[in-house]
Formats: C-alpha cells, sequence, structure tokens
C-alpha cells in the first residue's frame, strides 16, 4: 500500500512537467524539448529573486572588478512566486518574438530544433544569472533537503505507511491545475482557438485567429506550469542542474498519457509512477535493483508497437 501510494503522489510530479509539453504540442504541433530547461530556469530565477541574489552577479563582478552578490533583503515567497510569473510571461513574449514568428508555417521538425536550441540557450543563461551551485527553496511547503523529508504516517486495515507531505501537497495542486487546464482548453474561446492553431497554422489565421497571441498565451501557460513544477521538484530535491533532466521522465508518460491529451498526461505519469515503484519493490531485487532508471522507457516502448497514439492520444489516418 504504501509502495502504490507513494507511485501516484511520484506519478503527479511526472505530470506536472508532462502538462507543460502536452500544452506547447496542442497549440503548435511540435514536441517543446526545452519544457524541463524552462522548470529548471523557473526554480533558479524564484530562488534568485526570494533571496534577494543580484542577477549576472559573477558577471557584473567580474567585468568592473566588485564583490556584489546581493541585494540585502529578502522577498516573500508569494510576491517571488507572482514575480517570478512575470518573468515567464516575459519569457514567452520574447520566444515568440525573437523565434516563433519567424517560423510561421515551417515544418514541425524546424520548430523541434528550435525548441533544442532554445533549451541550451535558457540552461546557459540561468548559470550566468543564478550560478550553478544548488540552492534551497523555500516557499512554505515541506522541505525535501534541508528540514528531511516530512511524512504523514497512517494506519489502513492494521498496516502502517508513511507519505510525503510535499507530495500530497504536489497531488492537491496538481489535481487544481490539470482541472483549471481542461476546462480552458474545452470550454473557452481561446481554448478552442488554440486547438484550431494545432490543426493549420495559415487556415487558423485565414479566419482571423492571432496566431501571436495564442503562441505567447500557450507559452505563457507552459512557463507557468513549467514555475510549479520546478517549485515541486526544487523544494524536494534542491534546485540544480539536473533538474532539467526531469524532462527526459515526461517522455514516457507523454507516450502513454497521448501528446494531445491533458487528462492523457495525469494518467500517464500515474502509470509509469506506480508502475515503477511496484516493479523496483518486486522485480528489482531479482535483478539486482535500479529498474526505476529504465522502466518507464520500456513501457513507453511496448505502447509505441501496440498504441503508438497513446490510452488518450488522438488516431491520425492519412488517405491519398
Amino acid at each position: 500500500m504504501e509502495v502504490v501510494m507513494n507511485g501516484l503522489m511520484t506519478g503527479v510530479m511526472y505530470a506536472l512537467v508532462a502538462l507543460g509539453f502536452v500544452l506547447i504540442f496542442k497549440a503548435s504541433g511540435v514536441f517543446n524539448y526545452a519544457q524541463g530547461v524552462m522548470a529548471l530556469f523557473a526554480a533558479l530565477t524564484l530562488v534568485g529573486i526570494q533571496n534577494g541574489q543580484v542577477p549576472f552577479a559573477h558577471l557584473i563582478n567580474a567585468t568592473f572588478g566588485t564583490s556584489l552578490h546581493h541585494f540585502g533583503w529578502t522577498v516573500p515567497a508569494v510576491l517571488a512566486v507572482a514575480l517570478t510569473a512575470l518573468v515567464m510571461v516575459l519569457l514567452a513574449f520574447l520566444i515568440e518574438k525573437l523565434v516563433l514568428q519567424h517560423l510561421v508555417g515551417q515544418e514541425p521538425i524546424i520548430l523541434f530544433m528550435a525548441t533544442i536550441g532554445l533549451a541550451y540557450f535558457l540552461e546557459g543563461l540561468g548559470d550566468v544569472m543564478w550560478g550553478a551551485d544548488i540552492k534551497t527553496l523555500n516557499v512554505g511547503l515541506p522541505q525535501g533537503i534541508s528540514d528531511g523529508i516530512e511524512e504523514v504516517t497512517a494506519t489502513w486495515f492494521g498496516y502502517g505507511f508513511f507519505i510525503d507531505r510535499l507530495d500530497l501537497w504536489a497531488t492537491l495542486i496538481a489535481a487544481m491545475l490539470v482541472a483549471a487546464l481542461v476546462a480552458f482548453a474545452q470550454y473557452t474561446k481561446q481554448g478552442r482557438a488554440m486547438r484550431a492553431v494545432a490543426d493549420d497554422h495559415q487556415a487558423a489565421m485565414s479566419v482571423g485567429i492571432s496566431l501571436r497571441f495564442i503562441w505567447v498565451m500557450v507559452w505563457s501557460i507552459a512557463g507557468f506550469v513549467a514555475l510549479v513544477a520546478g517549485i515541486m521538484w526544487g523544494t524536494k530535491s534542491g534546485v540544480q542542474f539536473s533538474l532539467s533532466l526531469i524532462a527526459l521522465k515526461a517522455l514516457p508518460v507523454l507516450m502513454l498519457g497521448g501528446f494531445t491529451s491533458i487528462p492523457g498526461a495525469i494518467v500517464g505519469g500515474l502509470i509509469i509512477g506506480v508502475g515503477e515503484k511496484l516493479f523496483e519493490f518486486t522485480i528489482g531485487p531479482m535483478v539486482g535493483g535500479a529498474t526505476e532508471n529504465w522502466f518507464a522507457y520500456v513501457l513507453a516502448l511496448i505502447f509505441l508497437v501496440f498504441r503508438p497514439q497513446g490510452l488518450f492520444g488522438e488516431r491520425i489516418i492519412e488517405r491519398v
């Protein structure tokens, strides 16, 4: 029971990252390779703002011979999160202005390559702005790095088990976020426009849909989702550059749930989370352990063979 419960909580954390991929794919029809780095960049920016850290401090000090690193103040967590969200909106505007608007009508592979370049740029920018050292993130959630992982002890059917408090918070926040995103995509004018843009850029523009507005909106939402994921993962394991690798774990989630389904990202995340924990618990000792590193990818490979569109993805049939 403990393995399953903690697997569900881990799956929610995976699903948070996968949501960003789904949003970008629904709006542009391209896989956003930079989503994991966006979570890292958002977490780095949040820690920097909250601690009053001077952006580009190392570069400024090396250029002018100063020793300035902090402004000498700290920003409340709620205000720091709000300011970071504004930074992610500004980032979305710059991405659309400098990159996307020049690629309208191009093949999806061109847009995909652009997101690869964007990922490496953001990773380098985050390093230059805030430094490469591991940072502790504290926004009022239970800490997983500085204070020890806080757990809830419960007893069901005579068995005791532990659940990480941070995972409980992540589950609650993810549930509210997913409900809001599903309602937005299905029942709002902007949500329908987003789906239209994903089908055909030129056709969407021909009926009066602003491609620039949709892309800025969707990248802003994806940036906010990346911020939430960065907060959860950063609180759990510290803000470090390996945080960007969580995007790799989102790939099997997307393959299971489908690249175009918001609920599919959640279901896929839960399947991966529970599956890898149960597999490690039952089969891991027989094969020397460390099965969590590859179980998700093997499961995704099986899905690609028998159901390539995923559980909730749209099956595309082309006729000549």
